[in-house]
């Protein structure tokens, strides 16, 4: 592998870093992040390693769905900046080496936004079949619903035209009419705004709803105007991307069955979502974690569909949302729940989490890095959220999923050096107790050579040098112990093999590299004790949690 060859596809070696700017740093005391802020901490993210910034919504909204609900895709919210704000913190980023992913939200629109509120008054109106609707009453559909605790319909009724809107989400949110090609413009459109204004690609959210909605898809009243594959959507939004920018990329919240994930890259042309988060390795990974067994990890991992060499998945312990469940059986769920999330406040939806990990780990300091580990070493990208460098918990008095998007921790100062507004000022509140600023932050870690932040940074750093891990060919490898998970990622001359302990006790394992004849062949990547490097056999012993990544062969990389 040349490294020149490994910038052209840079999502496939990248380290994403997801950010939410109205709880990131706030430069003018109002109690609200901003712009300005995040161009502060530019530099941190560089210091860290990371080299892709993913921004969540920045977009005017209401507000009523975390910025999730806009009125302008085109626009900034003037709480956070403004577009001279926006590239400038772009520009700096890509200073810095980091590419810069927004969230596209076109599966819905605020009621608020001016398209819906001329949709809603009149059927005459130009922008009526922007949206679904149906004029006779909807059937129970109670079970499509996204947030059951809020919704028990995906219909709302609009009594000035005698008619239902279709919303998947909140009835606050109508969904979008993809069949209509006007929209389908508009959505092109705006991703073209965006990668004029320097954006590198986009994480697309709620693919599957606006893509399998069969409502959505017989709602316009020009058939032709449907595609018969609805998946043609998708590839219009990949060509239009890469035509207008080679190398941007989209990321797809492509929460499906095994069955159904090589359709959204694109099959055998790999031609729709250039990345997808790979939820149901994610879910399995909490399985093995709270059964001290790698074998739903180690299986959901042999299951991934052969993808396009230019595709790549994405790896993830926790996001912005709860943490779902839902490809669970119930009873593993409930194993999960048991070991995580035991009681009702810590639960939502009846499929999720609203919790951190360092929490649900109980702040063991060993099994939350060998979580980490283990997460960075799987094949493909590597995803954090931000605030897990340094081990943030939960505000779980926040209700849903605000639970885990509190203001980020910078000092032990009040509002832990987010925002020097009064507290009762702040978008969020802040963690309190054990997992509030007064302990958890970023300015003492930065200086603790034995922190988390300072274990991140260097995770981040070894990361980045196995391009085996991003490119390479995965395969799990055989020991005698369940609670141990092997694997190794060739490519070219070498490989990465990476062995964790899911287990608390202490465990002696061969690992089987029958390539390797030489002991030297075998380097120590993580500068770890209790190895026993021989000929065609590796003998590794692991403390309770306890994880190795070493190379095999060569150095990973070629010469240009």
């Amino acid at each position: 592998m040349r490294t020149t060859r490994t910038s052209d596809l840079w999502w496939k070696s990248s380290v994403i870093y997801c950010l939410d700017v109205e709880t990131f740093l706030d430069s003018d005391g109002d109690g609200t992040g901003d712009l300005t802020g995040l161009a502060q901490r530019i530099d941190y993210l560089a210091q860290l390693g990371i080299n892709c910034l993913w921004l969540m919504p920045f977009y005017p909204s209401p507000d009523r769905d975390d910025g999730y609900d806009i009125t302008d895709f085109y626009g900034v919210d003037a709480r956070l900046g403004n577009h001279g704000q926006l590239v400038e913190v772009v520009r700096t980023a890509h200073d810095r080496g980091m590419r810069v992913i927004a969230d596209l939200i076109i599966n819905h629109t605020s009621d608020q936004h001016p398209w819906f509120r001329s949709a809603r008054r009149s059927r005459n109106s130009r922008y009526r079949d922007y949206y679904v609707w149906r004029d006779t009453e909807p059937p129970d559909t109670s079970g499509e619903v996204v947030f059951p605790d809020q919704e028990e319909s995906i219909w709302e009724r609009e009594e000035r035209t005698e008619s239902w809107y279709l919303h998947h989400f909140y009835r606050h949110q109508p969904d979008l009419n993809v069949a209509n090609p006007l929209v389908r413009e508009e959505i092109l459109r705006i991703i073209g705004f965006w990668l004029e204004l320097g954006i590198d690609g986009f994480r697309v959210d709620a693919v599957p709803f606006f893509i399998k909605d069969a409502e959505t898809l017989g709602a316009h009243p020009d058939e032709s105007a449907v595609p018969d594959d609805p998946h043609q959507i998708l590839r219009e939004i990949r060509s239009f991307l890469t035509r207008r920018k080679g190398s941007a990329m989209v990321l797809g919240e492509v929460n499906v069955a095994r069955a159904e994930q090589l359709e959204y890259f694109g099959g055998d042309d790999g031609d729709e979502v250039t990345m997808m988060f790979d939820f149901i390795a994610m879910q399995a990974l909490y399985l093995s974690l709270a059964r001290g067994d790698a074998t739903p990890l180690a299986t959901a991992l042999e299951e991934r569909p052969p993808i396009h060499p230019t595709c790549q998945w994405a790896n993830f312990l926790r996001n912005h949302d709860e943490l779902t469940l839902d490809k669970l059986t119930d009873e593993e769920r409930q194993e999960v729940f048991a070991a995580f999330g035991p009681e009702p406040q810590m639960q939502l939806y009846g499929r999720g989490l609203k919790r951190r990990l360092p929490t649900m780990l109980s702040g063991d300091p060993r099994r939350l890095r060998m979580a980490y580990s283990l997460m960075f070493s799987l094949p493909g990208t590597p995803t954090i959220y931000y605030g897990e460098e340094i081990g943030m918990g939960e505000d779980l008095a926040a209700e849903g999923r605000m639970a885990v998007r509190t203001p980020m921790q910078w000092t032990d100062a009040r509002n832990g050096g987010f925002s020097a507004a009064s507290p009762g000022r702040l978008i969020q509140a802040m963690v309190r107790d054990g997992y509030g600023p007064d302990h958890v932050n970023v300015r003492d870690q930065r200086h603790d050579p034995e922190s988390m932040w300072a274990f991140m940074r260097e995770l981040i750093a070894v990361r980045r040098t196995c391009f085996e891990l991003g490119w390479g060919e995965f395969s799990v490898l055989t020991t005698d112990a369940p609670q141990v998970l092997a694997h190794r990622c060739d490519l070219q001359a070498s490989a990465v093999v990476a062995i964790h302990n899911l287990g608390p006790d202490p465990v002696t394992v061969e690992v089987p590299l029958p390539d390797v004849d030489e002991p030297d062949q075998i380097v120590d990547l993580l500068a770890r004790d209790g190895v026993s490097r021989g000929v065609g056999t590796l003998e590794v012993s692991l403390g309770g949690y306890d994880y190795r990544w070493y190379r095999i062969g060569g150095e990973g990389l070629m010469g240009p």
